[in-house]
C-alpha cells in the first residue's frame, strides 16, 4: 500500500494538470516526487528552498492573485516554524490556502525533535477559520485533499505514515459512527481508529471516527452521548493529548459529563526508537489504550 504522502504527490500532480488555478509551493521536502509536475508547470510549482517563512508568504501572495496554493513540508516546518506567517499572511489578510504536512507527531524518530510536531493542531487552534483534516488512510487522504483544493478557505491536511488497515468514506464534515454502545463514547481521530477498535472490541461503547476535527462536530457528539443524564467521552488523537477536550466540553455544556483526552504526552522522548515504540510509550497502542479507557469508564 502506498503512504499518505505518496498519494498526496500522485494526486496533486494530477490536479495540477487539471486545474490551472492550483499552485504548489515546496521547501525542498518531497521535491523529487514533483519532478514531472515542476517540468510541466514551472510557473505553478515553486520550490523556495529551506525557507519555511517564505513558503507561506509565497503561497499567500499567490492566493491574493486568485490562485489556490498548496503549501507542503514537514508539520514542524509548516505550522510551527512559520507560525507568524500562517497567522498574518494567510489569516490576517483573509486569504485561503491548503497546508499539507508530512511527518506528523513522530513519523521519523531518527530525525529528532526538530522533525516532530505533536502540537501542530493545538497551535492552529489559536487561529480562527481553519478546517483541519486528519485522514487515517491514503484513500481518505486523497478524498480530503481533493475537497480542500476545491474549497476556498484555509485548510490543514495532516498526513502520517501511520495508517488504518482500510479506508472509510469521508464527508469532510462530521464524525462517522463505527459502533454503537451504551457505556460511553470514544472518538478515534484518523490513524488511531484501528488501535481504538482493538482496545474496545468487547466494550459497550460508541466509537466515532473523526477525519475532520475542525470544525468540531459538536452536534454529532451530542447525538452519540444519547439521552442519558450524564456522558463519558474519551478522545484519542494522534497529536498532543487534550487538544480537543475543550471542544468536547463546549459541546456538552448542558449535560453533566467527563472527558478524557488521550494523545501524545508533553514530555519529550529523547531516544530515537521507532514509530511503534513512540506509540507504546505514549499509551496509544491497543494495549495502552485498553488500560486507560477501561480505567476511565469503570465506575
Amino acid at each position: 500500500m502506498d503512504t499518505m504522502r505518496d498519494r498526496f504527490i500522485a494526486t496533486t500532480s494530477r490536479l495540477l494538470d487539471e486545474d490551472p488555478r492550483l499552485a504548489l509551493v515546496l521547501a525542498e521536502i518531497s521535491r523529487d516526487g514533483f519532478d514531472r509536475a515542476e517540468r510541466a508547470h514551472p510557473d505553478r510549482v515553486i520550490n523556495v528552498g529551506i525557507r519555511e517563512q517564505l513558503l507561506i508568504g509565497t503561497g499567500a501572495g499567490m492566493a491574493l492573485t486568485g490562485m489556490r496554493p498548496l503549501m507542503h513540508s514537514f508539520a514542524s516546518f509548516l505550522v510551527e516554524r512559520p507560525f507568524e506567517q500562517v497567522k498574518l499572511d494567510l489569516g490576517h489578510q483573509g486569504v485561503g490556502g491548503v497546508l499539507v504536512s508530512a511527518g506528523a507527531s513522530y513519523d521519523w524518530p531518527a530525525g529528532g525533535f526538530t522533525h516532530m510536531s505533536p502540537g501542530d493542531v493545538a497551535l492552529l487552534d489559536t487561529l480562527d477559520g481553519w478546517t483541519v483534516h486528519v485522514p487515517g488512510h491514503p484513500d481518505e487522504a486523497e478524498a480530503l485533499l481533493r475537497q480542500a483544493v476545491a474549497a476556498d478557505g484555509r485548510v490543514y491536511v495532516r498526513l502520517s505514515l501511520q495508517s488504518n488497515g482500510t479506508g472509510r468514506p469521508v464527508s469532510g464534515t462530521g464524525f462517522d459512527t463505527v459502533r454503537e454502545g451504551a457505556g460511553g463514547v470514544v472518538i478515534a481521530v484518523g490513524p488511531m481508529l484501528d488501535n481504538v477498535l482493538a482496545a474496545t472490541q468487547d466494550l459497550d461503547v460508541t466509537v466515532l471516527y473523526a477525519t475532520t476535527v475542525r470544525p468540531f462536530d459538536s452536534a454529532g457528539l451530542r447525538r452519540a452521548a444519547g439521552g442519558g443524564p450524564t456522558a463519558d467521552v474519551v478522545i484519542v488523537e494522534p497529536y498532543l493529548a487534550g487538544t480537543s477536550t475543550a471542544a468536547a466540553g463546549d459541546a456538552l455544556t448542558e449535560l453533566p459529563h467527563r472527558v478524557l483526552g488521550l494523545g501524545v504526552g508533553r514530555a519529550e522522548l529523547r531516544r530515537y526508537g521507532q514509530l511503534e515504540e513512540h506509540l507504546a510509550a505514549h499509551g496509544l497502542d491497543a494495549r495502552g489504550l485498553r488500560q486507560r479507557i477501561t480505567g476511565f469508564l469503570r465506575p
